[in-house]
């Protein structure tokens, strides 16, 4: 059987989206969705889409479709997602999972009233550098844990070109900060690496007042742009959580962990991708940090058509994603990272939100 998919979005959908549904086995990309007729048109043609639409309820409802691929805004998709949702499809979820706590709650209640497969766009935790660093920990390498830095900083708007395509991240009311998109990503890893997250403090913040642009425009953000949180786990971890989209020369992504025996650094110079994030690690007794050589079998797959090296970048860790998707699909074992990580996700940042605006440590089990 194969299962059919639409997109909604012909910018990263049909850019990286595409590519990725492309490599898995069992799957055709029958649609694409956008606002409007022409630009829908458009992208089927390009793209070579079979069907085009430019309402995203009739794609949602269509019979013909099986899986809805949403990564508009977060607070345009969630209506998408929970129609697809009540309308028997399968889903694929952008990040942020919702634009806020109690929409999250409610994809997330759909999703297991659904009976069908959901995950979200977190695909980083596929990428081959943090699972062989999950391998090595699993394995003994940094002993008993106890600590971990992750940052997550970039230079987004701090000379932001016009043609950006997330330029949109000034507006308020579409569910979207520094903490809410590069805090997902961080907290969707650090749930991933470490497990459930149980108190959190946090400073949730804005660094940039005005976004100069080359032409003299100037837009005030209306959402913040920096966060620290210091998070509890349930293993007895305590991890130090620092984004930001305006960091001044911004060293880009960073996970290290150590403990009782070894400590592992898992960096990338931007967004964290298959070919340029790095792993060293070392151990008590060698007393210094080296680099690790990840595996071929986590850098290609007999499952999928695409490897580590293939471009663009996301490709690979995404089809992984996919690809266990669809097998989930069939029957064949869990989809990761699914709605009830996203919800767990959701919480902390509803934890952190809530701690930056009442200064005191947030429970997770506050948020229900």
């Amino acid at each position: 059987m194969t299962l059919r998919v639409g997109i909604i979005s012909a910018n990263w959908g049909t850019f990286a989206h595409l590519p990725a549904w492309r490599a898995v086995p069992g799957v055709e990309v029958t649609a694409v969705c956008t606002s409007r007729q022409e630009t829908a048109e458009g992208a089927a043609k390009k793209c070579g889409i079979e069907r085009a639409f430019w309402d995203a309820q009739k794609m949602v409802a269509d019979p013909d479709i099986d899986i809805v691929d949403c990564g508009t805004r977060p607070s345009i998709r969630y209506a998408m997602v929970l129609s697809a949702l009540r309308n028997g499809k399968h889903v694929y979820n952008g990040i942020p999972f919702a634009a806020n706590i109690d929409q999250a709650r409610e994809l997330r209640d759909a999703w297991h009233a659904s009976g069908k497969v959901a995950i979200t766009d977190a695909y980083s935790q596929w990428l081959p550098a943090p699972r062989m660093a999950k391998a090595l920990m699993q394995d003994g390498l940094i002993g008993k844990p106890f600590a971990a830095t992750c940052f997550f900083n970039l230079s987004l708007f701090n000379k932001p070109h016009p043609l950006f395509p997330y330029n949109w991240f000034w507006q308020g009311g579409h569910g979207v900060s520094a903490m809410r998109n590069l805090g997902s990503h961080a907290l969707n890893m650090i749930v991933f690496m470490f497990g459930e997250v149980v108190e959190v403090v946090a400073h949730d913040g804005q660094l940039l007042e005005e976004w100069q642009f080359p032409d003299g425009k100037v837009l005030k953000p209306e959402n913040n742009d920096f966060a620290c949180l210091l998070l509890r786990m349930k293993n007895g971890m305590v991890v130090q959580l620092q984004v930001s989209w305006n960091a001044t020369v911004a060293p880009g992504w960073r996970l290290e962990a150590f403990g009782s025996n070894g400590r592992f650094v898992a960096a990338a110079p931007s967004f964290p991708t298959s070919r340029d994030t790095t792993l060293h690690a070392g151990t008590l007794a060698s007393g210094r940090l080296e680099p690790v050589e990840i595996p071929r079998r986590l850098l290609e797959s007999s499952e999928i058509s695409v490897v580590a090296e293939a471009d663009p970048q996301p490709v690979y860790p995404m089809a992984l994603s996919m690809n266990r998707m669809v097998r989930a699909i069939k029957g064949e074992g869990p989809a990761h990272p699914d709605f009830d990580q996203a919800w767990s996700v959701e919480r902390v940042l509803e934890a952190a939100r809530r701690s930056s605006t009442e200064r005191r440590w947030v429970r997770i089990d506050e948020i229900v």
